[in-house]
């Protein structure tokens, strides 16, 4: 049985006809633009976008659970959120920090078996502050993270080998310096607060969050209810792929929710409800810092993004099946979730900006290319792999396993490359193709990677 939100929200909330919401488009307008990204043919394909603002609350959905599953989704469809975690993350870390539990200058160090090295570079320690407003100087993911499936990456990495690269990793620049976006290092940040706690991670946010705000679909594991209602992740090329499972770095990206659920959330701090957690709220959007782009920052957890003198305060997400956004409008009192069963290159993202804010302009809906893959004898495979520079600061590794070809950036797992023709490769999991050149013996002299509408030569 599906249990309804709407008993959560104050009676005023109710909605008692759309035309209240003029500051945000029509539910036609939108189901419009979900039907021009989705499209006809996309079969299994779906978003979900939710709208909060002084009126109430209402979804608006389009697609189906799966390709052979015509349920229509609603605002109660589950999905992975990916790293829309970390918001979650940041929000422990405030409402701790104001508890007492923890300092926001407290090392990590502290929360960390006694064995654990954590690195430090010219006499400062990372702190938690440091870990939830990216700029620890840790990378975005560690170097020992070598899938066993990557189909489900996160799996197998252990608690051990994050210790161990945290007790072996030489910082290459100071703490603070500058903002560098680290799934470890907001993993890690969640790890150390459930240490503090006593508890899973997922205990820790439900406990503090979900539990109170009346989030009941919002949870790590799955449970047998909200697996009857999740929507099946899709890739690039429309191909159904499996869930995530993130043990280790939970805080970075493990959580699942509806669009019901970030509804509540986002009420929560725009604050149309009451909650304790209010101040906490207020505190991580309190601070901010340069965000490498000269419209963007980063506070707590969140990304404040600033346009004409509009801020919207967001987190994306995305997983190996779904790409998902939320955001809200402080001055206008408005909030948006997007959520998406397609893992694509640009996700929702520019549907949540364009609700929050018109000024934005949407992307033209580039529907994914189906792939034909063939098979190739894997010495061909021998012509290829090897190692090549795509940037200073940046390898594209190649190899091979048997009859199977893989492809891995520096700091990113290794993912399986799929051949369409003798020197042109496809991935799976992002949409991205490899173009090698060779010679006159047929060796590869370069390799050209193909992303988000740029050709990048090694």
């Amino acid at each position: 049985m599906i249990v309804r939100r709407s008993t959560l929200f104050i009676a005023a909330w109710i909605l008692s006809c759309f035309s209240a919401f003029a500051q945000v488009s029509s539910d036609s307008e939108i189901r419009k633009i979900l039907v021009e990204r989705v499209g006809l043919e996309n079969a299994g394909m779906a978003i979900v976008v939710g709208v909060i603002d002084a009126n109430g609350r209402r979804v608006i959905a389009y697609g189906s659970l799966a390709r052979n599953d015509k349920r229509r989704l609603d605002g109660d469809t589950v999905f992975e959120i990916g790293s829309m975690t970390k918001v979650f993350t940041s929000l422990l870390l405030m409402d701790m920090a104001r508890r007492g539990e923890v300092a926001l200058t407290d090392p990590v160090s502290k929360y960390l078996p006694a064995g654990v090295k954590v690195p430090g570079r010219n006499n400062r320690k990372i702190t938690l502050a440091d870990l939830s407003t990216q700029s620890s100087g840790l990378p975005r993911m560690p170097t020992n993270f070598t899938p066993k499936d990557n189909a489900n990456p996160y799996a197998d990495y252990s608690v051990k080998q994050m210790y161990d690269f945290l007790s072996g990793y030489q910082l290459t620049r100071d703490i603070g310096s500058r903002y560098e976006y680290s799934n470890l290092g907001v993993g890690l940040l969640g790890h150390a607060l459930s240490l503090r706690a006593g508890m899973s991670y997922e205990a820790l946010v439900r406990s503090r969050i979900c539990d109170p705000l009346g989030m009941m679909s919002t949870r790590v594991a799955l449970t047998p209810e909200m697996k009857a209602r999740l929507a099946v992740g899709h890739n690039e090329t429309l191909t159904p792929v499996a869930n995530w499972d993130i043990p280790t770095l939970a805080g970075a990206g493990a959580l699942r929710s509806t669009a019901n659920d970030i509804l509540i959330f986002l009420a929560a701090n725009l604050g149309y409800v009451k909650t304790p957690l209010a101040q906490a709220m207020a505190d991580e959007v309190s601070v901010r810092h340069p965000a490498g782009a000269p419209d963007m920052e980063v506070a707590y957890g969140w990304h404040v993004q600033t346009k004409e003198g509009k801020s919207i305060i967001w987190h994306n997400g995305g997983t190996g099946g779904y790409r998902t956004y939320m955001g809200y409008d402080p001055k206008a009192r408005i909030g948006v979730v997007v959520l998406s069963n397609i893992s694509t290159t640009g996700g929702p993202d520019d549907i949540g900006r364009h609700l929050l804010n018109a000024s934005y302009p949407l992307q033209k809906a580039n529907p994914p290319t189906e792939r034909k893959e063939i098979t190739l004898d894997p010495h061909i495979f021998d012509r290829y792999v090897g190692t090549y520079q795509l940037s200073p600061y940046t390898l594209l590794t190649m190899s091979q396993d048997g009859n199977r070809f893989y492809t891995q950036l520096t700091g990113q797992p290794k993912f399986e490359v799929f051949a369409e023709s003798e020197r042109r490769f496809f991935l799976k999991v992002v949409d991205a193709q490899l173009t090698f050149d060779v010679d006159s013996q047929g060796a590869a002299t370069q390799v050209t990677l193909h992303q988000n509408g740029r050709d990048i030569v090694a």
